[in-house]
């Protein structure tokens, strides 16, 4: 980006930006004390005596996030319950004990401190999938891992693999739920096309799904696999809320991977993490991934001046320096902005992330687009929003496309709804 091309964002000011913007969505509570204390599908499941694991295998696909309240983890517990035999563990993206970067897992292992096998399921879908469960001689698989709450964050899509291959072996599941961590309360951005389904998206859902896990598990079984067999088992949660943020449900925040670490991040993630598919850094291996954004080759005073103008609601934005230490411009400097969520309330993290894209794109030297945009598509769930960016379409335009499509997925959410308050 250069100065000298300022005057392209005259298209993408104040009212185009703003315009993208809805001032609708109100969120949750502004952020303090938590609102009621939230009882997890595990802690429910203890406190019932573990009576749905009695007589069976138990599988479990886990994470550094499936720990009760006091930070142990299910493994280790479920290991020392009495008269509960926990065969096997299964790590998604990351690993089952998070040590793995970005779009790798942890090899097979035996888990330290329970002596179990831990095998690696991350981006394993179909026949090799099933033979991973065959081996483990498990009858019976409970899944327990956080999500934020956007589709491309890939445990959703590995619940989807493990439930499709759990249906073709007769393997019964059982979801543990937890909080959508952002709230629940309304879907937002497009909805996946068939053509885009990929590990960072299995499923025709909106890209900020609203929902938990154990209400995916239940859309997934009713409208994408229509196994012959039992629905999951879903062991819902007690106390929560469509409205609550993570940080008010009284459960300690645990990264669900090595950059989300903190709640803020995971509100802005639905939107800057569309900036994956371009050539720009979106901090990754920085203090503040997802929430600085930039390049070396970018004049960021421009593009910082546009998105001031257009006021967008409930954000403030800087320039910023920064030198990512891995991934996109790992050791150089970046020039670019850092977004500071002022009221997570009015924020929309689709319609900024939206409106940030539109407000780059004419400022860029060369192409915008990581590769061919493959990878852009995937993330949209879609390749009409990237070539209506290339368009110079307006974001309001761009967001009223996909509308039609939203209120039908929301149509088939609203029946598979959980919680209702």
């Amino acid at each position: 980006m250069t100065t000298t091309r300022r005057t392209a964002l005259a298209g993408l000011g104040a009212g185009a930006l703003a315009a993208a913007m809805p001032r609708t969505h109100a969120r949750a509570d502004a952020p303090g004390a938590p609102s009621r204390p939230v009882t997890t599908g595990f802690e429910r499941l203890r406190a019932d005596g573990y009576r749905l694991l009695a007589g069976h295998k138990v599988g479990l696909v886990a994470n550094p996030t499936s720990t009760d309240r006091t930070l142990r983890h299910i493994a280790d517990i479920l290991h020392a319950a009495p008269g509960i035999q926990l065969q096997a563990i299964f790590g998604p993206e990351h690993g089952f004990r998070g040590s793995a970067p970005a779009g790798a897992s942890e090899p097979r292992t035996t888990d330290p401190a329970t002596g179990i096998t831990v095998f690696d399921i991350y981006n394993t879908s179909g026949a090799p999938l099933e033979r991973i469960l065959q081996t483990s001689g498990i009858d019976l698989l409970l899944f327990d891992i956080q999500d934020v709450g956007a589709r491309f964050y890939t445990y959703a899509s590995t619940l989807y693999d493990v439930m499709a291959a759990c249906a073709r072996l007769a393997i019964p599941v059982i979801v543990l739920d937890r909080p959508n961590p952002i709230g629940a309360q309304a879907p937002s951005g497009p909805v996946l096309q068939p053509a885009q389904a990929s590990f960072i998206g299995r499923a025709p859902i909106a890209l900020q799904h609203a929902m938990t896990m154990g209400e995916l598990a239940l859309f997934f079984h009713r409208y994408c696999l229509h196994p012959a067999g039992d629905p999951p088992r879903v062991v819902t949660m007690g106390g929560w809320s469509r409205t609550l943020f993570f940080d008010q449900t009284g459960l300690p925040w645990i990264a669900p991977s090595p950059n989300m670490p903190t709640l803020e991040t995971a509100i802005a993630y639905p939107g800057t993490c569309l900036f994956e598919g371009t050539v720009l850094s979106v901090g990754r291996g920085t203090a503040l991934p997802f929430l600085q954004l930039g390049g070396p080759e970018v004049d960021a005073r421009p593009w910082v001046d546009a998105l001031r103008q257009a006021d967008l609601p409930g954000l403030a934005i800087r320039e910023t320096w920064f030198t990512p230490s891995s991934s996109v411009d790992r050791d150089r400097l970046v020039h670019g902005l850092n977004l500071v969520i002022t009221d997570r309330r009015r924020f929309d993290a689709l319609a900024t992330g939206l409106a940030l894209l539109c407000a780059a794109r004419p400022l860029c030297q060369g192409p915008l687009w990581r590769g061919t945009g493959r990878t852009a598509d995937l993330l949209f769930g879609t390749d009409s929003i990237r070539h209506a960016i290339d368009a110079g379409t307006a974001p309001r335009a761009i967001i009223a496309s996909w509308q039609g499509d939203l209120a039908d997925f929301e149509r088939r959410r609203r029946t598979v709804l959980l919680y209702h308050s």
